[in-house]
Formats: C-alpha cells, sequence, structure tokens
C-alpha cells in the first residue's frame, strides 16, 4: 500500500525539523535522485557524490518527512548563512583531487544563491519515488514556510530550471508566483538545463505549522 497524505489508509506521516541522527546517507541518496540531474556534471560520479553530500549536510537546515520510521521526503532552506548541503573548498578538493576540485568549486559558485533582506531561500524537495503524488511535496513546503514564519521572513524564494515542470507545478499550487526567468542557453550543453525561473511565495506572521498528516 502507498502513502496517503491524509495516512487513512497506511498510517501517519510524520513532518519534523531536521534530518534524523544516522539518516544522513539516505537523506544524500533521496537528494540526489532528485537532483542529480542537475547536480551531476558539478558533483559526479554518483559514488563520490552522495557519500560528499552526506558528509557536508547541515541535518538542521531540513524539514523531513517520516513514514514507517524511514525518511521518504525532506526540503532544504537557508538560514543564517547554512544551507542543507554545505562543503568547504578544502573539503572538494579533497574528495575530488586538485584539478578536478577546482573545476567543480566553479560550476558550484553557478549555484550559490543569496537571499534578499527577508528572504528564506528554500532549496527544493526530494521524495522517495515511491511515495510521490501523495502530498509529501505539500507537507514539506508548509512546514519550511511554517519556519520562515518564525524567524521573521516575509518571503519564501526558489529557483527551478526548466527541465522540472513537474516541480513548479507544485510550487505554483502552494503560492509560489514566478518572478523572472533567467536564460542561459549557454550551459544547457553543460549543465543540462537552459533556463532558471526564480519563484516567491509570501509568508504570514500568523503562517500555521506544517500540515502533518494525523
Amino acid at each position: 500500500m502507498g502513502l496517503d497524505e491524509t495516512g487513512s489508509r497506511t498510517g501517519p506521516v510524520k513532518v519534523q525539523r531536521g534530518v534524523p541522527a544516522g539518516a544522513e546517507l539516505r537523506a544524500a541518496e533521496l537528494y540526489w535522485d532528485a537532483f542529480g540531474r542537475k547536480l551531476g556534471p558539478v558533483l559526479n560520479p554518483p559514488g563520490k557524490a552522495v557519500p560528499f553530500i552526506a558528509a557536508q549536510l547541515n541535518a538542521d537546515r531540513a524539514v523531513c518527512a517520516i513514514f514507517e520510521g524511514r525518511l521518504v521526503g525532506l526540503a532544504g532552506y537557508q538560514l543564517g548563512g547554512r544551507a542543507l548541503t554545505g562543503g568547504t573548498a578544502s573539503a572538494v578538493l579533497r574528495v575530488y583531487g586538485y584539478l578536478g576540485g577546482l573545476r567543480r568549486l566553479l560550476l558550484l559558485a553557478l549555484f550559490e544563491r543569496r537571499p534578499a533582506p527577508g528572504q528564506l531561500v528554500m532549496d527544493g524537495i526530494a521524495v522517495d519515488p515511491d511515495a510521490r503524488g501523495r502530498g509529501i511535496g505539500s507537507l514539506l513546503i508548509e512546514e519550511v514556510a511554517a519556519v520562515a514564519a518564525e524567524h521573521g521572513r516575509r518571503e519564501i524564494r526558489l529557483d527551478v530550471i526548466d527541465t522540472n515542470p513537474r516541480a513548479r507545478v507544485l510550487y505554483e499550487r502552494r503560492g509560489f508566483t514566478a518572478v523572472r526567468t533567467e536564460r542561459t542557453p549557454y550551459l544547457r550543453g553543460l549543465l543540462g538545463f537552459g533556463a532558471v525561473t526564480t519563484m516567491h511565495r509570501p509568508v504570514e506572521a500568523d503562517e500555521p505549522r506544517g500540515l502533518c498528516a494525523p
């Protein structure tokens, strides 16, 4: 039986703050499954990328969905200068070597996003393929909105690439509006996408806590 947002068929889906202790590798696997196509040119091969992501995670910069004790989804965000995925330049050079590391650092700089005053930047959603289409993404977005409200942020920002239309539909359904699209066709051959759309969602001061399933 599959997951159900209401929990009526298979039991509750719990949403919590932070990656559970011991679930870092699982979180990295989910993250890579969702974003490997985007990050592959930077962090491939997967055998290095997944352990690297797991080792560099800032576990307190995520909200997670747990089903029957297993991590089935997560959404990362930036706050206080720290995001879910980290990694110093020295760590990149140590794992990928000097020449390969320098190239990757240059590419990673293309993904850097700094929030404007009053913004919380969301780093995207990763959900277990077997759990997709069951409302997990909506639960995670609402919990991120609650985090933003608690920290006095007025707006959530995220960026979605042109090769991920399904994610954009979800974001629009949860109140995000596209504000601009940056077209970078010269990067399509290198990174696999040629446009990035920035989306915003306003945050209410009394934003309710995420919609944890009963």
